[in-house]
């Protein structure tokens, strides 16, 4: 249970973090092509995929859902309501598809499940979240939108050497029945 409170706080702290931080861009000539929660963001889906790989699909969806309830509530505090209401949309149906798209690549090459879980999940957040937070302001929205999915790849591809780090000290789950693999092997 400790780990699946860690997975939910990291979850809402990377999240809210990651609303506050949308609204600045990065300085000079990258203003218009990336904002400083394209670094921060695509914590989300290690913490997703490691709760995934360590207690299942059940458990990631407990932590996707409840993260994004206290991150919700804590985004209409601290961030523009209209930056809330995109992330949660946005949040929600991309972690969410994460989950899935994971669990069913579990089995295969320890990279693939976290690397294709996240590049799926990251384009459907970056269309969502953009398109409902900066339609109709006059913002660079399409190219923050491209530079924060570029920043978002990147940021997968390096997520892959901690994933792999943690994956040495994590019994992952089985598929098929919930039990961990050393546990299916006793």
């Amino acid at each position: 249970m400790k780990a699946i409170i860690a997975g939910i706080l990291a979850m809402a702290a990377t999240v809210v973090a990651s609303n506050i931080l949308v609204e600045y861009p990065l300085p000079g000539v990258l203003a218009n092509w990336l904002t400083f929660g394209a670094f921060t963001y695509p914590v989300a889906f290690l913490v997703t995929d490691l709760t995934n790989r360590a207690r299942g699909a059940q458990a990631a969806r407990m932590v996707v859902l409840s993260g994004f309830a206290i991150a919700v509530v804590l985004s209409l505090i601290f961030a523009d309501t209209r930056i809330a209401i995109a992330s949660g949309t946005a949040f929600l149906v991309a972690q969410l598809m994460d989950v899935t798209v994971f669990d069913r690549l579990r089995q295969a090459s320890w990279w693939k499940a976290p690397l294709v879980s996240s590049t799926i999940g990251s384009m459907l957040d970056t269309a969502l979240f953009f398109s409902i937070a900066f339609v109709g302001t006059g913002l660079p929205w399409h190219t923050w939108a491209l530079g924060d999915f570029s920043a978002k790849m990147i940021m997968a591809m390096t997520c892959l050497a901690p994933f792999r780090m943690l994956m040495a000290v994590i019994r992952p789950v089985n598929r098929n029945d919930g039990m961990t693999a050393q546990s299916a092997n006793a």
